[in-house]
């Protein structure tokens, strides 16, 4: 069976890795579509992030569907050759965030492809994996890469929950990443009135068009695009920050009404956070990580048709050229999503 391997920056590499038979409440899963996150870019080109660094070889991947292969028993509910979106969180269910309903901050979570801790917890960019079946959910009528797009979804829904009511709001969203871009249809199917998009280059902002962004500004060329929505004390309800740089959330902050919410979803590191203008005009500064639940919300959406994510798979490669897909990845002028094909 062949799986990426990450060993160091730059040093990406498909390797043959074992695959056991499922246990009791067990699925061996066929992967057919794994999607490039912008963490596996992090560990790609720098062999991590921040403080997290990479201390021995680790399978990369946590956007992955795929068929089922095999079942273990007592396994209900899902049937050989079914297509699954698999979700990468594997809490434990046992400590205190768990049993209080809060399984993504889990303090003994076993998310797929993290170096966090060590040993590390091996991704699921493989040709087979083990998966618990509570992790699988049926994605008929979807396809592969669709079926792919549930766990980047699933963060972006978990964020549009945070923010709490939407219906009617007015939303800015710093970042057109793939993160932002999905930010624009959760808010949509939320309710969200009107939707502005910032970002650096064009070809990110073509996707926000795409999607449904009402205005797309490209602050790279028009710096000063946004101070019309700065007048008085601020114009828009929500920001969605998902580029994780401090301009952005600085010229978003300065266009929030007072007691506007803003939500910060991109991780580029610690930030300088214009807290004298947070206090004065009493915004809401919010996390937002990971997600649990919402993973089978993201699936249900999809196959019903409120949210389409089609658009935004901008390049599909097959496993052989893994290395490429993550050149691919990288370039953001040409790539919003690009997953691979282990079919």
């Amino acid at each position: 069976m062949r799986a990426i391997v990450i060993h160091s920056a730059k040093d990406l590499r498909i390797e043959e890795t074992e695959v056991s038979e499922p246990r009791e409440g067990e699925v061996l899963v066929r992967i057919t579509t794994g999607g490039i996150c912008g963490s596996d870019l992090h560990y790609y080109n720098h062999g991590g992030f921040g403080s997290i660094r990479l201390k021995q070889p680790m399978i990369l991947g946590h956007e992955v569907s795929g068929r089922i292969e095999a079942l273990g028993q007592n396994v209900v509910g899902l049937d050989e050759g079914d297509l699954v979106a698999v979700s990468p969180s594997r809490p434990c269910n046992q400590c205190n965030y768990c049993l209080k309903g809060q399984q993504n901050h889990c303090e003994n979570m076993q998310f797929y492809g993290s170096a966090m801790p060590f040993p590390h917890i091996q991704g699921a960019f493989r040709e087979l994996i083990i998966a618990k079946a509570s992790q699988c959910v049926k994605a008929n009528g979807l396809t592969s890469g669709e079926a792919a797009m549930a766990e980047p979804l699933s963060v972006c829904l978990h964020a549009t929950r945070r923010a709490g009511e939407m219906l009617g709001k007015r939303v800015l969203i710093t970042g057109s990443g793939p993160i932002g871009t999905l930010s624009i249809l959760a808010a949509r199917a939320a309710g969200a009135a009107e939707i502005v998009v910032t970002d650096l280059t064009d070809s990110a902002l073509n996707f926000a068009n795409k999607v449904g962004a009402n205005i797309v500004i490209n602050t790279a060329k028009h710096a000063d695009a946004l101070k019309p929505y700065q007048a008085g004390k601020g114009y828009f309800d929500v920001l969605f920050e998902c580029s994780g740089a401090a301009p952005a959330l600085a010229a978003g902050i300065a266009s929030m009404r007072p007691q506007a919410v803003v939500m910060q979803l991109g991780l580029g590191g610690d930030m300088n956070v214009p807290m004298q203008a947070l206090t004065a005009k009493e915004l809401e500064l919010r996390g937002s990580f990971r997600f649990h639940e919402e993973f089978f919300m993201a699936v249900q959406l999809m196959q019903s048709g409120v949210i389409d994510t089609k658009p935004l798979i901008s390049h599909t490669v097959p496993l052989d050229d893994a290395v490429k897909g993550f050149e691919i990845a990288n370039d953001r002028s040409q790539a919003m999503k690009t997953q691979i094909n282990f079919a």
